[in-house]
């Protein structure tokens, strides 16, 4: 990935969380010298310190891009630390905080780039969307999308309307495959089997499931070619298919409902 215009300018990152710390993460792995990198973060912790980034010092004139990776509710506190730079694209990966938000804090000429990334990310198998402001041009988004990409996959939406339903699927996905992972495991002890065997076997199951899905055959081609006709899947399945849409919609419904509830 070439990150020189990027690198020469500069990048400033406002919260090393999580996420902001995955990002950082696939950067430097991908290339990006870390001294290009200015971190602002008030309690760095010692991974952070190490990494060889600048670290709460003085920001660069016009860095090329300016990523937010704060929570939203410490965004009236750490935003006025950016309103000095001046030719810089702010990227942001707060969830529910609208691009209305960023450009009521640096001026109706800002180019901002709403993202919305997902935690798997910290081991480079993210995905995230994004979509940008009026202001932001095509180059705009490619030089995003550069930059994200060093942690996974990246799409672009139509419209900002549709960040929600993102958020409430991509982004808070893996905590709904987390939980799935628990309920088979609990599900296999039921049946006879030691925790510990149960948990290797659900997580295997589902990273390998999952392995498979990234091939690009359709889903429900894969579900068909594993279940036989009235044997043990169909059997499951049976159960399964009875519940599961309905649950899901609702499931991603209620997430997305609190994604506009949160950027209201």
């Amino acid at each position: 990935m070439d990150f020189t215009e990027i690198g020469e300018r500069g990048v400033v990152l406002l919260g090393c969380g999580k996420m902001g710390g995955a990002m950082l993460s696939g950067w430097i792995e991908s290339g990006l010298p870390p001294a290009a990198v200015t971190v602002l973060d008030p309690e760095p912790s010692d991974w952070l310190a190490g990494t060889g980034v600048r670290l709460n010092a003085d920001l660069p004139a016009r860095p090329a891009i300016t990523l937010i990776a704060v929570k939203p509710q410490m965004m009236g506190d750490a935003l006025p630390a950016l309103r000095g730079l001046t030719d810089t694209l702010y990227v942001s990966v707060a969830a529910g905080t609208p691009i209305a938000a960023f450009e009521a804090a640096f001026g109706p000429d800002a180019r901002i780039v709403r993202a919305m990334p997902n935690t798997p990310a910290a081991i480079g198998r993210g995905i995230t969307a994004i979509i940008g402001n009026a202001n932001a041009t095509v180059a705009d988004l490619d030089m995003a999308e550069a930059l994200l990409d060093a942690v996974g996959e990246v799409v672009r939406l139509d419209a900002e309307e549709q960040m929600d339903a993102v958020t409430g699927l991509s982004g808070s996905g893996p905590a709904y495959v987390f939980h799935m992972i628990e309920a088979m495991t609990e599900a296999g002890t039921a049946q006879g089997l030691g925790r510990e065997l149960a948990l290797r076997l659900a997580r295997a199951t589902v990273a390998g499931a999952g392995a498979l899905a990234m091939t690009g055959e359709e889903p429900s081609q894969l579900r068909i070619d594993v279940t036989s006709p009235n044997g043990t899947t169909q059997a499951g399945l049976d159960v399964l298919m009875a519940e599961l849409p309905d649950l899901m919609a609702r499931t991603v419904e209620a997430a997305a409902d609190r994604s506009r509830e949160l950027a209201a």
